[in-house]
């Protein structure tokens, strides 16, 4: 083995603790390069998808755009029959290696464009080439920037919608968590579920699932996205909040509907009371915001500040929970007083000022048990003291 290949399973197997413990006990397990390794799904996001399919009742899956192959080797679990295809031969080599030593030989690997091979697929006994297609496009442009919209991915899926839902019962898309929902929504125009996967409250994709078996309906507002067609208002919204491997912590799972949303009329709050509370990532990614002061019985901050607090705890609040200590006036004076060590966590929500700013103006380090809350309540600027449950 080379250095190169050396350094790449050394980073590989460092990584691969956190990201996939599975793939980690591996002994033969060979890692890809490092762009393939961040790429891919971690492990806990894998099996969120694998049990997606086994609630589906999945029998034959076709992963088109494979990569490492974290996706497929989890979500093979639960289908009886899987396809793996990757255009990069080495990485589609790679992966077939990876797969026997995981004791999954049985998922057939093709090299090649996973397009032309699909058109290429025989139907089954239901005219079908597949239970589920799974679909992650690539989100890098040809200068290697980050991209989200479904149309800077490679493939573009929305040209091949249309035939990619003809070929399958249900077709299931990983998107940036960068993405517009409401755009994505609109421009697909069929979705059922829409499952925003976190994991320890950082947001790592959207998934987006179509129901297909035939050609797929026009878009609603193809040429102008925008969140009023049947699907964007119907669509089940499930927002997920992973814990870590191995963690006590348990899953957080809220579903909504944007029409529930819409209708939703929140409390708001005339003052800061005992308890503050912030949604998970995943939850403020999703938008459900109004449907949080109903459901759990806390009162918003603000139109547009998607903070909560409550005088009596609710601990099953889906977030960081915080008790407030106290107004914190924002001047190093008070700061100093309030804080000897001059060290907190800083976190602003719609408020003049950002995070970086607030730390600046009381002299702070990041750091320490207590945290510093800046937002507006109603129409004031404000700022506490506080500290987490």
């Amino acid at each position: 083995m080379d250095v190169e290949r050396a350094v790449q399973q050394i980073e590989g197997e460092r990584q691969a603790a956190a990201k996939w413990p599975a793939f980690s006990l591996c002994a033969g397990y060979l890692y890809p390069p490092r762009l393939n390794r961040e790429q891919s799904s971690s492990e806990a996001a894998a099996r969120y998808k694998a049990e997606l399919l086994e609630n589906w009742g999945t029998r034959r899956l076709i992963d088109l755009t494979g990569g490492m192959g974290a996706d497929t080797y989890f979500m093979a679990a639960a289908a009886a029959e899987t396809h793996y295809c990757e255009q990069d031969e080495a990485l589609c080599e790679t992966a077939r290696q990876n797969f026997a030593a995981l004791g999954r030989p049985s998922i057939a690997c093709h090299a090649g464009d996973s397009l032309q091979w699909l058109r290429q697929q025989p139907d089954g006994p239901d005219g079908l080439a597949a239970d589920v297609i799974y679909i992650d496009p690539a989100r890098r442009d040809t200068a290697g920037r980050r991209v989200a919209a479904f149309e800077d991915c490679t493939p573009n899926l929305l040209p091949n919608l249309s035939f990619l839902l003809s070929r399958c019962r249900r077709l299931l898309v990983k998107a940036s968590p960068m993405i517009d929902l409401a755009a994505a929504l609109a421009q697909i125009g069929a979705v059922e579920e829409v499952h925003i996967v976190a994991l320890r409250n950082e947001c790592k994709e959207a998934l987006f699932v179509v129901r297909g078996g035939t050609a797929a309906p026009a878009a609603a507002c193809a040429k102008s996205p925008c969140a009023k067609s049947p699907c964007a208002e119907t669509a089940a919204i499930h927002c997920v909040n992973l814990p870590a491997p191995h963690s006590a912590a348990a899953r957080q799972h809220n579903v909504f509907t944007l029409a529930a949303e819409a209708a939703a009329r929140p409390a708001y709050a005339a003052e800061m009371q005992a308890y503050l509370y912030e949604p998970n990532a995943a939850l403020m990614k999703g938008g459900s915001f109004g449907l949080l002061s109903e459901q759990y019985g806390v009162e918003k901050l603000a139109r547009n500040t998607h903070l909560y607090t409550s005088a009596d705890l609710r601990p099953h609040f889906p977030g960081r929970i915080l008790r407030v200590l106290q107004p914190l006036p924002l001047n190093p004076r008070d700061a100093a007083r309030l804080l000897p060590g001059r060290k907190a966590h800083v976190a602003a929500r719609n408020h003049p000022l950002t995070a970086d700013q607030v730390r600046r103006k009381l002299r702070l380090t990041e750091g320490g048990d207590l945290f510093v809350v800046a937002a507006t309540l109603g129409t004031r600027p404000s700022a506490w003291l506080c500290q987490p449950l």
